[in-house]
């Protein structure tokens, strides 16, 4: 059996007990592969994406880009789990302890509420890190209480094969290290200041006090 049969057998048996899925979609390689091998298969595919600050333009582009390719998606957006430990210890704001904590899986929950639907689909890899393929070796046919990982077994070089064959776009890079999301690393911050000013902008209106981040860095170049 291939990786691409494999994959497809963890999709097909979540698809035998319901015709509805939920993808968390980060719009990274690994969440857009997913998508595409999901979509085909389901009569309704609901798309979650976490933000850091809603409305990025660079960001909006490729959400732009998933509702054309998928004109079935529905795709919509929530604040990331994260935020609430960042706005509630104050990094880079006021803190403000009255936010409750989160986790994934707390979003995870109220998107099965949401739109009722039982199955929730990770682009999660063994690949990715000692802790996933531990926690994922643990999983029969990669699905767990309704949690499925059909790219458990997928390296970095079958994620881009596979968009190299498709034609799916290659995703923001905010440096040529480790691909991560959009935050306060100084990597993604000096592509924006480069590429998205107006994006950097909104991410200080939020978060007033991140100007420091660049102030500094500019500071230890000269």
């Amino acid at each position: 059996m291939t990786l691409l049969e494999r994959t497809y057998r963890t999709i097909d048996l979540v698809r035998v007990k319901s015709n509805e899925a939920i993808v968390f979609c980060s719009l990274g390689k690994d969440s857009l592969v997913l998508l595409d091998l999901i979509y085909p298969k389901f009569d309704r595919v609901v798309c979650v994406f976490m933000y850091f600050v809603e409305g990025l333009e660079h960001i909006e582009r490729y959400i732009k880009w998933v509702k054309s390719k998928y004109p079935k998606v529905e795709f919509i957006q929530v604040p990331h789990w994260n935020l609430t430990y960042i706005l509630r210890s104050g990094m880079y704001c006021v803190p403000n302890p009255k936010i409750k904590l989160l986790k994934l899986a707390d979003v995870d929950l109220a998107m099965r509420l949401r739109f009722g639907i039982d199955f929730v689909f990770y682009g999660m890899k063994k690949a990715d890190s000692m802790n996933r393929r531990l926690m994922l070796n643990t999983y029969p046919d990669y699905e767990n209480a309704g949690k499925v990982y059909p790219l458990a077994d997928w390296t970095q070089r079958d994620v881009l094969t596979y968009m190299r064959q498709k034609g799916l776009p290659e995703p923001v890079r905010y440096s040529i290290k480790a691909s991560s999301g959009v935050g306060f690393n100084i990597d993604c911050m000096l592509w924006m200041e480069k590429n998205y000013p107006q994006d950097l902008q909104r991410i200080y209106k939020t978060f007033p006090m991140a100007e420091r981040v660049l102030w500094e860095y500019h500071n230890k170049q000269n």
